[in-house]
Parts: C-alpha cells; structure tokens; sequence
C-alpha cells in the first residue's frame, strides 16, 4: 500500500500546524523547516501537545552533513502524502544531534538494543512520556533489501498505539534506567597498574592492519586519540603507518587539506565525504605529535594543511570555527571531490601525466557509483590519492593550484556554521600546540581569540558556559564534554603561551564542572548537569565515540591541573574516572583510548612546564 492510501480514513485529521523550525539556528533543523512534515523542535511544547492528543511521538535525530538523512529527507520528509500520515498519527520532532547529544545517546542506545545497530538518521519513536518503544535508521520510501517501507512502519505504529497504547506506555516506563549508560557502574577496587595500558598496546596491535594501517576493516575511522595513545607509549610503527595511510588516501583531501570523516572501505580510499571540525582538530594534533615524535616532515606538513584549511574555511569572523562541510553536493555525495582521467588532461596540460601518476587517476574510476548508491550521470570517477611517484615540488604546487581553481567552479558542499563549544575547544588545543611546537604564532593567535570567544560570548547570565552559537546568538546549557574538552584546550594555551589568565580560567572551569558533573556515590561524571534538563535517565557516556568522551576528557584535564596546581580533590576526581572502566578500558583500548592516554599522564613522571603557575602552584609528582 502507498500514498494517501495508508492515511487513517476513520479519523478527521488535525488542524494544520506550522512547521516550528524556521525559527531554530541549527542548520539541520533549518534543513527541515520548508517540510510538510509539522515538525517541532525537542522542548516540553511537544511533548505536552502529545499527552494532550494522546498521540506518540516521533522524534527523528540527523545532522547537518549525514548523506543519509538528506536521502530520507528528500524520499519521504518532502514527499507531502508521507507528510499526512506523520503528522496525522504522531507528534513529529526533529533533533540536531550535534546540538543536543544527550538526547541522541540515550535514544541511540535505545535503537541499538532494539535492533543490533544504529547510525543517523535515527528515528524512534516515544511515549508521551518520553519512553522509547520501537525505533529504527534510515527507512526508504517502499520496501527494499529487506527493510519495510517508511509509511509501513507508520502505518504499523499508528495501529499499534490506536490499540494497544496503554499497554505501551505501561512497558516503556521501565526502559529508563536500561538507557543510563555507564551511570550503572561501581568503581574498581583493584589497584591501578601500569601494566593495563601494556594489555592495551597489545589489543590495539591485535585490530591493527599492518598492510593499509588503522584499525579493524571497513568502514574504517581515523582513531586519532588511539594514535596519540600509542605515540605516547612509544608505539611509533603502529602510529607512523596509520598515520601515512590515513595522509595518502582519498580521506584526506589531496588539493585543499582536510580529513574527511571515515573510510567505506579498509584502504582509505573511498570517504565519506563530510568534513567534521572535530576530526580535523583531533588529527592536526595527532599528526603534529607524529612529527615530535618520528621528525618524518610528512606528518608536519599534513598537520599544517589540515590547520590552515580550518583557517582558511572554516572559521567565522569573530574567531570560532564552523562545525562541518556536507558531504553532498548537487544532492550527490562527494561530488566536489571526484575527478575523471579526462578532466586532468583537459586541465593540467603537460603536467596531465605527472597528476594521473602521482594521484592514482584511473579511466575506470574508484568511484563509479558513489559510497552510498548515489549514481553519478559520468562514469570513470576517482577520488584522488597520493600512491603514485611525486612530481618535484613546483609541479605539485601547480597541479594542486590549477585543480583547486577548477573546484571552486563547482557547487560547493554546505557548511553547518554553528559553532558548538566541545568542538572549538579540540581546536584550541590543536593550534595551541602547533603555535609551540611550530613556532607559527598565527597559530597561537587563532587559538587566543577561539578562546576569548568561548569564554565570553558562550556564557549565560549566571556566567555558565553554553553550547551552539549561530545567527548572533547562544544557546543550549553545556555538556560536560564542553567543560572538559575546554579545560584541555586552556591548559595548552597556558602552556604555550605562559599567559596566567587561561591557567585561571581552566581552574575556575574546573570547579565548575565537578560541582555540577561529579557524581559523589559512584565517582566520574555524569554527561549532563545535576541542574539541567530531566530526560528520562541522566546518563555517563564513557566511550570515545568519534570524540573523546567526556569524562576521559575530564579525567586528563584534572591530572594535568592537579599537576600544575597541586590540587589532591583534582587528581581524586580523575582517578574516579579511571576507576569506572579500569577493568574495561585495556580489553577495549580503542572506545577507551583517550582514557588510555589520562592513565599514561597518571603513571608517567611529572612533566616540568616553563610557564610560572599562579598562585603558588607547583610541578609535582602526585602521590598515588
């Protein structure tokens, strides 16, 4: 059955809505706000239209630059018969889960006990209490591969609930605390014990693929907190040849800088083409510490291509960075990106051969059908590699000038330009340390006012640090990820540059976030503030997932402070941390690495700074 077909034809449909998120400054929400679909925002308005209606509601969670979410955007979001039946049966709302990710994890979680997976769009649909009780990823328009058609699943819930709905809102209300995350943990009482992080080193050797580098097969992410973890322990092969890898294939974006967000495949070769700031920042630091640590001038020119394309694209005018390139452009993913045999020789002239050679270009093409089943209209698409011989330096300059002229022709992908706290925070760390290490105080520069744009503009009336910022305007109490991620970026600028007041204001950060996040029963930190909004479990989100999480974040700021300042409560308050997962972390190094990396500062020897420490703080060797 299709079309106004599965539309209920005993009940009057409700009297139109407006579609609330014109309003919004996400631009993912905005993505949706020209939709039949009568979307609402996540607030208490939409959940108390839905006990009101007696309605269950839906609530679909994308982002900005998800392929996928515009492919069922485009499939069934537009499609205006689809529209009716949503807004018929369900209280419809749409969720930026980069803004809201406390919303996204717990329904995520959710989705993947219900299912064994779970990616975005997420789409889960709730109680009017909030309970989740059936939930799904993408949905195509009619029945394919298995899965059932987005209106069958619309049509199956609205009878579901028609008839049954007591009897769901009965089962839901005892999921809650099934969606705490790793709130349910108690601390280990064994003794902390460097040999842990070796079992770590020993897993990671045990997923790493020694032929194309990384971790595991496809699809395959870039790990940079594992890869720091290793540079730490001195793991250089492991480190030195994902980090080639990741540098020579077609994630990294040959012409302009930049990492893409992850590989499809296990050679690095086809991305998925969304540029994330967060990538960016974790890997220009990664890279940058390859370079300390092997002097391979490889690595330290990546890390400087992948600064000044976030300089150069990615920053707004008051000195924070955007959060995201799209991976589509021209409603087909990573077209900006490809290029044919014969578009270099039309091109590039004489320096044709050098380019086909040095970047892999074949007349059959890497990419003929695109990496999510977009077809493209011309065959023989490649996504640039840098395996080949490479030309002498003047005549790779020129080829990437003339192809990076001839892109900018094209439609280029849109940018999410809010600006998120968590994910500025990782760039100031990252130009912090390439301002030191690089001696380039550009760096240094962008890094300071990233920050001084963070701790003013991102505040509220009671001096609390927001989330997003966009159009003018911030908004979204801040998660402990944002806390903690600018406590580590505070930290790097005080250390690069001596200036006391970014050491002060990591401290008064710091206070902050164990009065609000701190858990005292159980030790760790809770995602979310004891004085924020009530979801239906307030969980402790402890696995990097892309982005380190939180509380790892947390634990290595706090030992890094108690360093400088001497402060017992900062590094008990770490170890608390360290505790929840002492006895997961080793087995699972990779969800687990940038607490892996806090354990390492934890057992290493104090590291003496230059920088004089405010109020009489001192260097020390914390006691264990």
């Amino acid at each position: 059955m299709a079309g106004a077909e599965l539309v209920p034809a005993a009940r009057a449909r409700s009297p139109a809505l407006t579609n609330a998120l014109a309003s919004e400054t996400s631009p993912y929400l905005r993505q949706h706000a020209e939709n039949p679909v009568d979307w609402l925002p996540w607030g208490p308005e939409a959940f108390a239209r839905a006990r009101a209606q007696d309605k269950p509601v839906l609530v679909s969670i994308g982002y900005s630059a998800c392929h996928w979410c515009h492919v069922m955007a485009h499939e069934s979001f537009e499609d205006r018969r689809t529209a009716e039946l949503m807004n018929e049966s369900f209280v419809c709302v749409k969720v930026d889960r980069e803004e809201r990710p406390d919303v996204d994890a717990i329904y995520m979680e959710a989705v993947q006990g219900m299912t064994g997976h779970g990616g975005w769009p997420l789409n889960v649909f709730l109680t009017p209490e909030q309970h989740p009780f059936y939930g799904g990823t993408y949905f195509p328009p009619d029945p394919r591969h298995g899965m059932p058609a987005w209106t069958q699943v619309l049509q199956a819930i609205a009878e579901a609930w028609e008839a049954s709905g007591e009897e769901i809102r009965a089962q839901g209300s005892g999921v809650a605390e099934r969606l705490s995350g790793g709130a349910r943990l108690v601390p280990s009482a064994e003794p902390l014990q460097e040999s842990a992080l070796e079992e770590a080193v020993r897993r990671l050797g045990d997923s790493f693929d020694a032929r194309h580098g990384g971790f595991g097969g496809a699809p395959k992410f870039p790990h940079a907190s594992a890869i720091e973890f290793l540079l730490l322990r001195g793991e250089l092969e492991m480190a030195s040849k994902t980090l080639h890898a990741m540098a020579c294939g077609g994630i990294h974006d040959q012409l302009g800088g930049g990492f893409a967000r992850y590989s499809v495949d296990a050679t690095w070769t086809v991305p998925h083409f969304e540029k994330m700031l967060y990538d960016n920042a974790l890997l220009a630091r990664a890279y940058l510490h390859g370079w300390q640590a092997t002097a391979d001038p490889d690595l330290r020119t990546v890390c400087v291509d992948t600064l000044e394309w976030a300089l150069r694209e990615m920053r707004g005018p008051e000195g924070a960075f955007y959060s995201a390139l799209d991976a589509d452009s021209e409603g087909v993913e990573g077209r900006f990106y490809v290029w044919t045999q014969a578009q270099l020789r039309e091109l590039l002239g004489e320096d044709a051969d050098a380019a086909i050679a040095w970047l892999t270009v074949t007349p059959e093409g890497n990419f003929q059908d695109g990496s999510g089943g977009s077809r493209f209209p011309e065959p023989g698409l490649n996504v640039l590699q840098e395996l080949g011989p490479r030309p002498e330096q003047a005549v790779r300059e020129r080829i990437r000038e003339t192809l990076l002229r001839a892109r900018e022709e094209r439609t280029r992908p849109e940018l999410d330009d809010k600006r998120l706290t968590s994910w500025n925070a990782l760039m100031i760390a990252a130009l912090a340390d390439a301002g030191a290490g690089l001696s380039e105080p550009r760096y240094l520069q962008a890094a300071g006012a990233c920050a001084e744009f963070l701790l003013s503009e991102m505040r509220d009336e009671r001096g609390r640090l927001l989330r997003s910022y966009n159009a003018g305007a911030a908004r979204i109490d801040a998660y402990l990820e944002d806390h903690a991620f600018l406590i580590e970026g505070l930290i790097a600028l005080f250390e690069a540059t001596c200036e006391e007041r970014w050491y002060l204001e990591a401290i008064g950060l710091a206070d902050e976030m164990i009065a609000r996040f701190a858990d005292p029963e159980h030790g760790g930190f809770f995602s979310t503030p004891a004085d924020g909004e009530a979801l239906i479990a307030r969980r402790k989100d402890l696995e990097d997932s892309p982005i380190p999480a939180g509380a790892s974040s947390a634990a290595l700021g706090l030992l890094r402070l108690a360093q400088l300042s001497g402060s017992e409560e900062y590094e008990r308050q770490a170890v608390s941390v360290m505790r929840l997962v002492y006895e997961i972390a080793p087995r699972h190094p990779a969800a687990f690495a940038h607490l892996l990396q806090a354990m390492h500062w934890y057992f290493a020897p104090a590291r003496p700074i230059a920088c004089e420490v405010p109020g009489g703080g001192r260097t020390r060797q914390a006691a264990r």
